[in-house]
């Protein structure tokens, strides 16, 4: 059966630690060093604003902004942060209250109180911003506000993962003053209460972060300051590490380099930190165009995707095969694409469209990002392609983008075929199910599936032992398998390599597998 807090804690934690630096296991504490900790990652932000995003631009909200709740070091479940004190308040899961710390502030000296909770809650709904992150809030009825410090969400079903959504960056807590309730802020400036201020951003480039003295909240920060610099490809990254311009990274290192720094990062000077993961990569088709809308169509190229050549050829046994939209680890893991198809098969798949009149070569286009999951990217698709290809049965065009025009262009549904990861905002199988069904999802696809969100979804979030629901989400998994709306290829594994002269990397991850850059700091003895 599943266990939530084992679970969590194997995915929270970083569990099968690699130290490769030698002396350099043995924290010191906080470091009297003001030069700022330099980390590089390849998941540059969309958005400074979190009404705007539900993606990997939460990795730069977690350290500016504050939630209600959040995960303290070796926590396992959201406790309180900018709260004093949530609970659900009745016995149905559909009361939640929380009661704010005294005298929060923002980072500009603005009070921050109930009033600016729910004023940023009900923005993110009134604004709407398509595959943001409103869909998060399907349950929430209405917040309410009782005084200065204490706030009630009113659901309108019962929802026992309603603290795990409040514990997402998406739902951070802006300053009424500076965010307007109706529409986006869309300068290069940000005001939070996290434990780090904004310092100076430049968009695709690099953010600036200096600790924030009006902080109050459970973050014990063991460093002053952080410059986050976003590079586009994996070789910048790495090489970045290897000459010392950046002393962290995490997010974008490419396979050669895991193999490399698991046999030579001690005689470089670094570390690498390997763990569990719960990132997922797929396909997505789009249901309006004419080749991709076929249910025959996806159905074969399921048949036909080999995910262990993609596992070791492209990705050099970093990542594992994938064959269910809900990771291994998690209950409502299945492996029901292996079930369904089995072994990659041409002549099946060819059944497949024969069956449904189809005799010709299926054009298709298969767009991915450039700048967004690694260099190992491009190469994947080239590895679809020549799969598809060499089955006889589809002509692949392969298109890129940049992740801004990505993003904007598959909102629009302008992509047949289009490749996405994601990192869980939580981590619970319907967090990997309920983002991508229904007609307000994170992919700004429209995907309606009754059975998923009108039943077996409020069924689940009904319930608080979240060990009793396998059976709704493995059913769950069935009806995706057989839409195959989503294709998975595959899981990975966390990775983050620093200097050796960097301590706290190792627990500097969330159960989401977002970076709490509080937790880094510098040696300051050997």
């Amino acid at each position: 059966m599943f266990n939530r807090n084992r679970c969590l804690r194997q995915l929270a934690a970083i569990t099968s630690i690699t130290l490769l630096a030698g002396c350099g296991l043995l924290p010191s504490g906080s470091s009297d060093d003001k030069e700022p900790i330099v980390v590089g990652t390849t998941s540059a932000p969309s958005t400074l604003d979190p009404a705007a995003s539900w993606d990997g631009s939460w990795e730069l909200f977690r350290n500016i902004y504050q939630t209600l709740l959040s995960y303290p070091n070796g926590s396992v479940t959201p406790r309180p942060d900018a709260a004093e004190k949530c609970a659900f308040t009745d016995g149905t899961n559909r009361t939640y209250r929380c009661e704010l710390r005294p005298g929060l502030r923002f980072s500009n000296g603005d009070a921050l109180d109930a009033s600016a909770v729910k004023h940023s809650v009900d923005r993110i709904r009134t604004i709407g911003v398509r595959g943001g992150p409103a869909g998060l809030l399907g349950s929430l009825d209405r917040v309410q506000v009782l005084g200065r410090r204490v706030v009630v969400f009113r659901l309108d079903k019962p929802d026992a993962t309603f603290p795990f959504v409040l514990a997402t960056p998406a739902m951070s807590i802006v300053d009424p003053a500076d965010y307007p309730a109706d529409a986006l802020r869309e300068d290069d400036k940000a005001v939070g209460s996290g434990p780090y201020s904004l310092a100076s951003y430049t968009d695709g480039k690099q953010a600036e972060l200096v600790r924030n003295d009006r902080y109050e909240g459970f973050a014990q920060r063991r460093n002053d300051a952080v410059t986050i610099r976003y590079f586009q490809d994996s070789a910048q990254l790495a090489g970045a590490l290897k000459s010392k311009k950046i002393d962290v990274t995490y997010r974008g290192l490419a396979a050669s380099d895991i193999v490399a720094l698991r046999g030579q990062g001690a005689r470089k000077g670094i570390q690498l930190i390997d763990g569990t993961g719960t990132e997922i990569s797929y396909l997505v088709f789009n249901p309006k165009d004419p080749w991709a809308g076929k249910p025959a169509v996806r159905r074969a190229i399921a048949q036909i995707v080999d995910r262990p050549a993609i596992a070791h050829k492209v990705y050099r046994g970093t990542v594992d095969p994938l064959y269910s939209m809900v990771p291994a680890g998690l209950s409502g893991h299945t492996t029901g694409y292996f079930d369904a198809y089995g072994s990659p098969s041409a002549a099946k798949a060819r059944k497949i469209l024969r069956d449904a009149g189809i005799g010709e070569r299926v054009p298709l286009t298969l767009w991915y990002t450039t700048d967004r999951y690694g260099s190992e990217t491009a190469p994947e698709f080239r590895e679809l392609k020549r799969q598809l290809e060499d089955s006889g049965l589809f002509t692949v065009t392969l298109r890129s983008r940049p992740w801004k025009t990505y993003e904007a262009g598959y909102r629009a549904g302008d992509y047949p075929v289009f490749g996405r990861g994601w990192f869980p905002d939580f981590p619970d199988a319907e967090n990997f199910i309920a983002p991508f069904v229904g007609e307000r999802n994170a992919l700004g696809t429209p995907y309606p599936a009754p059975r998923i969100t009108d039943h077996l979804l409020p069924e689940s979030r009904g319930v608080s032992d979240r060990a009793a629901v396998a059976q709704q989400f493995e059913e769950a998994q069935r009806i995706l398998v057989d839409d195959a709306r989503l294709l998975p290829l595959w899981q990975g594994r966390q990775y983050v390599a620093a200097s050796e002269e960097i301590s706290g990397a190792e627990r500097a991850l969330d159960p989401s597998t977002i970076m709490t850059m509080w937790e880094l700091a510098r040696k300051t003895s050997w």
